[in-house]
């Protein structure tokens, strides 16, 4: 029905168990890749304060951004922290992909740790929001006071707090 470099939207004829068919709309954005940036200690992340204009909301976020054609998702998550920050990542392990409306759309998610990063520069991207090394202890409070809503942020900090954790 419409496409464009950020979003494909079609219209599916669906037929379910029941026997039931209808018309659904499907809607699918480009990959994107994020990371989760450890100071060496592991005890801070690198976030960026950001206002998003679609939901009107400012929140804390990882850096990350659009997975480009032919490049490996870990590229991406890699290049995006040192274009975004400055910060060239010292390792990056993957840590989940996800879809964020799976219901909905297709738009897969690919969520990385980074252990140490190293500053090699200024951020070239300027657009991207206010980074800061935040204390990982402090992420929680940000979770319950709905500054972090990024579902990609969410999943990540979620990840590293209850499965993963900043050091294992």
């Amino acid at each position: 029905m419409y496409e464009s470099p950020w979003v494909t939207v079609g219209l599916a004829d669906i037929s379910v168990p029941s026997g039931e068919r209808f018309e659904h709309h499907t809607v699918a954005f480009p990959a994107a890749a994020m990371t989760v940036v450890l100071d060496d200690a592991g005890d801070n992340v690198l976030l960026s304060w950001r206002h998003r204009f679609a939901p009107d909301v400012w929140n804390w976020e990882l850096p990350g951004g659009i997975v480009e054609d032919g490049e490996a998702p870990a590229i991406t998550a890699a290049r995006e922290v040192e274009e975004e920050t400055g910060y060239r990542p010292r390792s990056m392990e993957h840590l989940v992909t996800f879809e964020p409306a799976v219901g909905m759309l297709r738009n897969p998610n690919h969520v990385y740790l980074a252990k140490g990063a190293e500053l090699v520069g200024e951020a070239s991207e300027l657009n991207e929001g206010r980074f800061e090394w935040v204390p990982l202890k402090t992420v929680p409070d940000l979770i319950r006071t709905c500054s972090v809503v990024n579902s990609g942020s969410l999943v990540g900090l979620l990840h590293v707090l209850a499965l993963s954790g900043p050091r294992g």
